[in-house]
């Protein structure tokens, strides 16, 4: 649906008719070029079950979108999307306007952390354009945003469970006030949200540095893993392995920490551990303020597994009401 035909829909049945209908916002196309074209949005698909095939009845989504007819085996074990820094598309950087809100995109590399409910988009808008005028595929690990660059990559987590994973930003929305992000299917339900639609989220935009830091934890790993698998081949047994040991191998292995909150002024990080500490377990590493694209992170850790830190947080949020995120560093 084109904007001008949106705007028209607001001006004859009036915008609260409009908005029952856009509670979880789809690939909206934003101004890219010569098209102009903002697609109408769905309600939030609300299943029984993330592998059920959709009811029948009328009315049990918003104009048919919801999950897919038939749930591909193994969506739970598709890898989160690969971070890389790239040029942002000119297209999808330009301020645009929908349902009379004006959207100024982000151009440069500040950092974003977002908290609000999230929501999800399926297939409805499957084999669509994006605003990237890459095709979504509600299959691939992706989100749409207002506001944060395209491409770009985000860590989303659930902050009702812990679970965490990393998308692609490659399209626009969602535009109401009560969503932050739209996630493509697979997003959600390894998140878990496909049940009730929405989800309590944080979004944290993985800035160059990030990334970085993500692409050499990988490239470690990836070298652990080759050390640790035999050889016949007597030349490649003969070349010294990294000693696991060394500090400066240790560094750049994954590790997971708890994240209890990221500040711009360092005054407001040290005030928040202070906080903490008064009901902090003495089992737990104690938080501490770490410095990183300009924001100041209190992380308690590391923790070896995400399973470990994720133990850890729920410890935090039941014995002492204190609520975290897990990230990777």
């Amino acid at each position: 649906m084109r904007l001008a035909l949106l705007q028209s829909l607001i001006t004859r049945f009036g915008l609260l008719a409009l908005v029952s209908g856009l509670s979880a916002c789809s690939t909206v196309q934003v101004p890219t070029g010569d098209d102009k074209a903002a697609r109408e949005q769905p309600k939030p698909a609300v299943v029984s079950a993330p592998s059920a095939a959709p009811p029948k009845r009328p009315g049990a989504y918003y104009q048919d979108d919801g999950p897919p007819e038939q749930v591909p085996a193994g969506l739970l074990d598709t890898p989160d999307a690969d971070p890389k820094v790239e040029p942002y598309l000119r297209g999808p950087s330009k301020p645009y306007t929908v349902l009379d809100q004006t959207f100024v995109p982000i151009n440069d590399a500040r950092p974003f952390v977002q908290r609000g409910a999230g929501s999800w988009y399926g297939r409805k808008y499957h084999g669509r354009k994006t605003a990237s005028g890459e095709i979504y595929d509600m299959f691939a690990m992706t989100a749409a945003h207002p506001i944060l660059p395209i491409p770009s990559y985000a860590r989303v987590t659930n902050l009702r469970n812990g679970k965490q994973v990393i998308v692609r930003i490659n399209d626009r929305g969602p535009f109401l006030a009560s969503r932050i992000i739209d996630l493509s299917y697979t997003a959600a339900l390894k998140l878990d949200i496909i049940r009730g639609g929405s989800a309590e989220l944080e979004v944290e935009r993985l800035l160059p540095d990030d990334i970085t830091r993500l692409q050499a934890a990988k490239r470690a790993s990836s070298s652990a893993e080759l050390a640790r698998k035999p050889t016949d081949d007597p030349i490649a047994s003969a070349i010294p392995q990294p000693d696991r040991s060394d500090p400066a191998t240790k560094a750049i292995e994954p590790a997971f920490y708890l994240q209890l909150g990221a500040y711009t002024d360092e005054a407001n990080a040290r005030t928040m551990r202070d906080r903490v500490l008064t009901a902090w377990p003495s089992h737990l590493p104690q938080p501490v303020i770490v410095q990183s694209g300009g924001w100041y992170r209190l992380h308690s850790g590391p923790f070896t597994s995400r399973g470990l830190a994720t133990d850890a947080a729920r410890h935090l949020q039941g014995a002492a009401q204190i609520q975290t995120t897990v990230v990777q560093r």
